[in-house]
C-alpha cells in the first residue's frame, strides 16, 4: 500500500492554503468572531497548526459544524486505513466529479507530492479512467468513481475492495470520499475561489 513519508505529511499539516472568499459565505474577521467562533478558532489553531483556512473559512458561520469536520478531517485525511497517497487520489477523483476548483488545486500538488503519477493526475482532471494504475490504484479508482457517479458500488468492485483493504479500511475509504464531498458541497455553494485562478473544465450536466 503507498504511504506518504512522515516528513511530508508534516509539511502538509503545517502548510496553509489561501483561497478567496465570495460574498455567500464571506471570510468572517477574527474580530468579529462569536465567542463559539473564538473557541472553534482556537481549538482549530491548537491541533492543525494553522489559523482557519481555506473549506473551514465559509464552515466558521457554523462553528459548531467547522469543528466536527475539522476533527473528522483529522482522521480521514492523515490516518484512514487507505493511507494517505490512496486518500490523496479518492480527493482528487471527488474535486472533479464536484467539479470542485480550490480542493483540486490543493490536493492536485500534494498527491503529486505523495506518489500518484502526473498521467493519472491528468486523466483524473480530463474525466479519464486512468491506463497506467497500480492495482491498489485501480480499485479506489473503480470504488470511489462508481460511488460517486452511481451513488452505489457494484458486488465486484467491493469483492475487490473488501480482498485488498478489508472492511475497516473501506469504512475509511467511503468516508474519505463523503468528507471530501461534504467539504466541496459547502465550497461550491458558497463560491470559494482558489487564488491561483484553478478553474477546472465545466462538464455536461
Amino acid at each position: 500500500m503507498h504511504a506518504i513519508t512522515l516528513g511530508l505529511a508534516a509539511t502538509l499539516l503545517l502548510t496553509p492554503v489561501i483561497g478567496m472568499a465570495q460574498d455567500r459565505l464571506p471570510t468572517i474577521p477574527p474580530a468579529q468572531y462569536t465567542e463559539a467562533q473564538r473557541q472553534a478558532a482556537a481549538d482549530f489553531l491548537a491541533t492543525r497548526k494553522v489559523p482557519v483556512f481555506g473549506p473551514f473559512e465559509p464552515l466558521m458561520h457554523s462553528p459548531e459544524v467547522m469543528t466536527l469536520a475539522r476533527a473528522m478531517g483529522d482522521y480521514l485525511r492523515y490516518k484512514s486505513g487507505i493511507g494517505n497517497t490512496l486518500s490523496e487520489l479518492v480527493i482528487l477523483i471527488v474535486a472533479r466529479e464536484w467539479t470542485q476548483d480550490f480542493e483540486w488545486s490543493v490536493h492536485a500538488p500534494i498527491a503529486a507530492k505523495a506518489g500518484i503519477a502526473p498521467a493519472i493526475i491528468a486523466a483524473v482532471r480530463d474525466g479519464r479512467r486512468p491506463e497506467a494504475m497500480s492495482d491498489d490504484e485501480a480499485i479506489v479508482y473503480d470504488f470511489t468513481s462508481e460511488l460517486q457517479r452511481n451513488r452505489r458500488v457494484s458486488d465486484a468492485t467491493f469483492a475487490r475492495a473488501d480482498k485488498r483493504f478489508g472492511k475497516p479500511a473501506i469504512v475509511d475509504l467511503v468516508g474519505v470520499s463523503g468528507y471530501y464531498t461534504f467539504l466541496a458541497m459547502q465550497l461550491n455553494a458558497a463560491r470559494y475561489k482558489p487564488a491561483d485562478g484553478t478553474n477546472l473544465q465545466r462538464f455536461p450536466e
